[in-house]
This record gives structure tokens, sequence and C-alpha cells, in this order.
């Protein structure tokens, strides 16, 4: 009786080690280019170079690392301020209050940071 359990937890711990590879892979393909940064008001807007799609990235922190949160904005939203990036402060402040998560690029973990 206890085999099946042990197969099952084996196989629980494959789907994670196949999980993590997947993971580990996504970030070693994906390419970001910040084209605007501001110091004040702690956000980034660039291009991810594998997919040509651009972002707006925002700081993260948990109780192990910091990190930074990629969001997917539209071309238009960018050419619209192409000329003027720091006017994509109000993505960054939806994506801080959540209302973004739809567009998040890398879907986050359990312990999701909270924005800095």
């Amino acid at each position: 009786m206890e085999l099946p359990k042990l197969l099952l937890m084996s196989g629980m711990f494959l789907v994670l080690g196949l999980q993590q590879r997947l993971l580990n892979n996504i970030w070693n393909i994906m390419k970001f280019n910040d084209l605007f940064f501001s110091k004040e008001k702690y956000f980034s807007v660039g291009i991810e170079e594998e997919s040509g799609d651009y972002y707006v990235s925002i700081p993260v922190s948990n109780r192990s690392v910091d990190y930074e949160e990629y969001y997917r904005i539209s071309e238009k939203e960018y050419y619209d301020h192409k000329d003027d990036l720091s006017q994509l402060e109000y993505v960054a402040e939806e994506c801080r209050k959540k209302l973004r998560d739809n567009d998040l690029i890398i879907k986050p973990g359990a312990d999701r940071g909270i924005p800095i």
C-alpha cells in the first residue's frame, strides 16, 4: 500500500523538477533590454529582444530576494509615449496595484514579491 504513495510522491518531484527546468529555460531565453529607467518612480520601459514585446517593469521584493516583474504593454502604448517614456508611469502604478496581472510576461511563484 505504501508503494503507490511513493510512486505518486516521486511523480510530484519529477513534475516539480521539470517546472524548475522550464523556468530556468525561460530566463535563459528572454533578453530584457531597458530603454528607459526612472530612479524617482522606480520603473523601467523596454523591449524583450527575442519576442519584440514592449514592457514596463517594476521592482518587487519577497522574503528571499529583490527582483523585477515584467508586464507586456502594447506597441500602441509604447509608440504613443515614445518621445517621453516617463509618461508610462501610470502603467507602472497599475502594475503595483496588480491591475495588470494578465499582462505579466513571467507569472510569479507562490512567494510573490510586493512592490518596492
